[in-house]
């Protein structure tokens, strides 16, 4: 049994794109490459940036503040079929929590600029973790359905099914 009734957390920042509504966003950062935008900080998580400079790729950790209530069936971005929204990065999700590796391209004070971005203006930042290939590359041997989806990934988009 799950002793959590709830868990709260509250942003540490805002990130900052050109992207202005969920329809059109690049559905990953691989696919988002040159689109740049900012991190503001709240000033009181300055000190906690010591030594990020020192990295070229950040994991972004968000708050998909614009997805509708998740479903446990969803039919993703890249394919006509439903699957289960575990098997899925889509954003509506029973906890709407969203990942990306982004590239660092310098901090100024409270903000960090970066680039590579795949995320809807005015997002709640909840947390950055430097990104490390020897901790977060991993040879896999399957990729399930995406197996035959993966090439539509450059040209898929947003297409708003998931906001509010």
């Amino acid at each position: 049994m799950i002793a959590y009734e709830m868990i709260a957390y509250k942003p540490i920042g805002i990130i900052h794109t050109p992207f202005k509504e969920p329809k059109g966003v690049p559905i990953q950062p691989s696919a988002a490459v040159g689109v740049r935008g900012w991190v503001e900080l709240l000033p009181k998580y300055v000190p906690g940036l010591k030594d990020i400079k020192r990295f070229s790729h950040i994991i972004l950790i968000y708050h998909f503040h614009l997805a509708t209530p998740g479903k446990l069936i969803v039919k993703p971005y890249m394919d006509d079929e439903e699957h289960g929204v575990f098997a899925t990065r889509a954003p509506s999700r029973p906890n709407p929590i969203g990942i990306s590796i982004v590239r660092l391209l310098g901090v100024e004070g409270n903000v960090l600029h970066i680039k590579d971005v795949d995320i809807v203006d005015g997002t709640p930042l909840l947390d950055i973790k430097p990104y490390v290939p020897e901790f977060d590359i991993k040879e896999v041997e399957k990729i399930g359905w995406l197996e035959k989806n993966v090439h539509k990934l450059s040209e898929a988009r947003d297409d708003g099914r998931f906001a509010d």
